[in-house]
């Protein structure tokens, strides 16, 4: 069946196109762009009337947890495809740190064939730089890549060891991938369960210092001077995080970076009721980080939004503060709070729109984020007025585990359509 989307506003930053006209897929692909598209004579047609909404290319989340293999009971393949179509995600690119790890071909293998039997958007994963994640010997990461690792990350147990990483960086150049670094020194953020502060000395719990994600990026950055690799930073946190990779991009260092909702949303102010579900890693951080971050996502010094995905069952949620585990959902409500940056002027919603497509597409070279004739159709449409109450219970996620149940937002996925066929409908 084709489909022809009428009427919507459709806006794609990597064409420059802002304009109302329709959409012609076929195939599976973008066959045309233009105003008043006549209905195909002789073909199957299915017409979606997108009036007074955007349509734009499906949004890529770079940063994703998955959870399976190992604790399906957090999430599975399958419902982390239903809530990332829930909330306007075609592709959605899946951290390692499942059980067992993804540190060989087979494991790869076995997502890949789960995504595919099992999935509704595009999943591509990504492999562990070091054995089991331990940080003492690089994992397989030719075969990972030739099996379809887009990237490599130890994710949430940073490589402690500086030689090991320069020569995963070494590994890696050829096959032009990244290295996708969660940046912290463990050493120094030892115990802590939340921003190190005023609020963590009120709260009397143990605080993680911004240092701890600084002097990773900054190594790191070092490393790729080295080495010439290209390093992705996940979900910067600190204001001097964002100083540290706007100096490197001046010097022409191979790095990107990306921010989540939740840290350019939220403060450690969040915690004050010791509610888990403000409780993840890096932390919730100050004013002072969150505007630093908010104006690297206008100057382009963060180049994508992604949500961090990380779901936990409501047992391990519902424990004192200090035993909870790191982590909030965040596919469900990644588009309203990010439409609360055009709101209030900082991003125009065709900038936005990038940092959710192009630009993540581009930082694992997937080919995806653009609606060019001949592109793979996955397309997003939405309201950007409708407001909603974020309600937790109806997440397609497993996961309910967010700090903004209740909210009242701006923004509702009305479609979602992977390689032309609608995987998600609101109605």
């Amino acid at each position: 069946m084709s489909l022809l989307i009428r009427n919507g506003r459709v806006i794609d930053p990597s064409q420059n196109i802002d304009k109302v006209c329709d959409i012609y897929i076929d195939k599976g692909k973008i066959d045309k762009i233009s105003k008043k598209i006549k209905t195909p004579s002789g073909k199957n047609v299915k017409e979606i009337d997108a009036k007074n909404m955007i349509v734009c290319p499906g949004f890529v989340d770079v940063h994703v947890h998955l959870r399976e293999p190992g604790y399906e009971y957090k999430e599975t393949i399958k419902t982390g495809c239903m809530s990332a179509a829930a909330g306007g995600f075609t592709s959605i690119v899946c951290m390692p740190n499942t059980n067992p790890i993804n540190d060989n071909a087979s494991v790869t293998e076995y997502i890949l064939l789960k995504a595919r039997t099992e999935g509704i958007v595009n999943v591509f994963p990504i492999g562990a730089i070091t054995r089991e994640e331990k940080g003492e010997a690089l994992a397989d990461i030719g075969e990972m890549y030739e099996a379809g690792c887009v990237g490599i990350s130890d994710d949430g147990v940073p490589v402690t060891n500086s030689n090991l990483m320069r020569r995963a960086m070494e590994y890696v150049k050829p096959f032009g991938i990244p290295l996708i670094i969660h940046a912290e020194d463990k050493y120094l953020s030892s115990d802590g369960v939340m921003n190190e502060g005023v609020v963590s000395t009120k709260l009397g719990l143990k605080g993680i210092p911004g240092a701890s994600e600084e002097v990773m990026i900054a190594r790191d950055i070092i490393l790729s001077e080295i080495t010439g690799a290209h390093i992705h930073i996940c979900h910067v946190s600190t204001a001097g995080s964002v100083r540290l990779i706007r100096d490197a991009k001046k010097r022409g260092v191979k790095i990107t970076a990306e921010a989540a909702p939740h840290h350019f949303t939220l403060t450690d102010e969040a915690v004050v009721d010791y509610n888990t579900n403000a409780k993840m890693n890096p932390p919730l951080r100050t004013q002072k980080d969150v505007k630093a971050i908010i104006k690297a996502l206008k100057d382009d010094t963060i180049d994508a939004i992604a949500t961090d995905h990380a779901p936990h069952s409501q047992d391990e949620k519902n424990v004192e503060f200090d035993l909870a585990p790191f982590g909030i959902v965040g596919l469900e409500t990644a588009l309203p709070l990010s439409l609360k940056l055009v709101e209030g002027g900082i991003l125009s919603v065709s900038d936005m729109i990038k940092k959710l497509t192009i630009k993540p597409s581009e930082i694992v070279n997937i080919g995806r984020g653009t609606l060019k004739p001949g592109a793979i159709a996955d397309v997003t449409i939405f309201d950007p007025e409708k407001e909603h109450e974020v309600c937790p219970e109806k997440f397609l996620s497993k996961g309910t585990n967010t700090p903004f149940s209740g909210w009242k937002l701006k923004g509702v996925v009305h479609k979602t359509i992977v390689s032309g066929k609608v995987v998600y409908s609101k109605n």
